[in-house]
């Protein structure tokens, strides 16, 4: 019998990095087989996990193997679950709902990998709610950072008309007529129970996921006395420019591994 976050498998993958290895991972998530992608610095001996949730559903938003590499390449061991239903793993993903089990098999999965000491959490987009979900979970986690993240599925509802369909077929209808699905899937409700240190990074001018979302969990945390520290770019949208992408990639690696040595 497999447990949750134990590794099945594991293949090859081509790495777009030679300082990089990655390798496709079958893992167990509530006794489904759901595919996942590791990434392992090849010159250094890491003790930070780094799990990766990636943002979107389905075919939009998957995960980027360039991307997972260059968190790799700042010093950690990266796992970015595909979630449930996509590239060859079982079951359905559901946008926050039991596919936030596939994040919490991963956050598993690498905190029993051999040498990793702490894990941190990051989510990009719709990966937000994710990465907030698996910190209230795993109070153990070292950090949390969110970029450009979802934190009122509520809100995404409303800001969102392109996606209402999606998310009335994939929850099960509107916040209007199933209130409790929504704010399953909402961190905001939760936050009492979250004990990591949290890093907010938000373009201003975002249209995706608008800053609002941000704002929304800084107050949140800071009248529970969380500790939280935001990064507000006025001038960028939901995807930065490659050389702030560079910059602020090594910036939160920096950032998150100060909070493993607290």
């Amino acid at each position: 019998m497999y447990l949750d976050g134990q590794i099945i498998s594991s293949q090859k993958f081509p790495s777009p990095n030679p300082g990089v290895e990655l390798s496709v991972i079958t893992y167990m998530s509530s006794s489904l087989k759901v595919k996942g992608l590791l990434a392992v610095p090849r010159r250094q001996a890491s003790q930070e996990g780094f799990l990766y949730l990636r943002g979107g559903i389905k075919n939009i938003g998957k995960v980027r193997p360039a991307r997972i590499a260059q968190f790799a390449a700042e010093g950690f061991i990266v796992f970015a679950p595909f979630y449930r239903g996509n590239q060859g793993g079982e079951g359905n993903e559901d946008f926050a709902g039991n596919d936030r089990e596939d994040a919490f098999g991963a956050f598993k999965l690498l905190l029993n990998y051999p040498g990793i000491k702490h894990v941190h959490i990051f989510g990009f987009s719709r990966g937000g709610v994710m990465a907030l979900l698996t910190a209230i979970e795993f109070p153990e986690a070292a950090s949390v950072v969110t970029w450009g993240g979802v934190s009122d599925m509520f809100l995404t509802y409303a800001e969102r008309k392109d996606l209402r369909r999606m998310m009335k077929r994939v929850i099960g209808g509107t916040p209007a007529k199933y209130p409790l699905r929504y704010r399953t899937r909402t961190p905001l409700y939760r936050l009492d129970q979250l004990e990591a240190p949290v890093l907010i990074i938000h373009g201003s001018r975002d249209k995706n996921v608008s800053v609002d979302h941000a704002y929304r969990l800084e107050n949140r945390l800071k009248e529970l006395g969380k500790s939280v520290t935001s990064w507000y770019f006025e001038k960028y949208t939901h995807y930065f420019p490659p050389h702030i992408n560079r910059d602020t990639v090594k910036d939160l690696c920096i950032w998150m591994k100060k909070q493993a040595e607290k």
